[in-house]
């Protein structure tokens, strides 16, 4: 991407570091999660793992008082 672009808050980009090619996910206003080919061979090998731990430890709705 040249210079005086930035890149949009949703969009996946593709790049690489030392070589390597890697990929960053958007997780917000403030930046994103980036990681090359091992860690992205790993999250799809653990995925339903992953799913599983985000079930399991994300806050439970409020209630809603009657």
């Amino acid at each position: 991407m040249p210079e005086n672009e930035t890149a949009k808050t949703d969009e996946v980009t593709f790049g690489e570091y030392k070589g390597n090619k890697i990929i960053t996910l958007p997780i917000g206003p403030r930046g994103g999660f980036t990681f090359g080919l091992t860690k992205a061979r790993a999250i799809l090998k653990y995925l339903d793992d992953i799913k599983a731990f985000i079930a399991n430890n994300e806050p439970k709705p409020e209630p809603k008082p009657e």
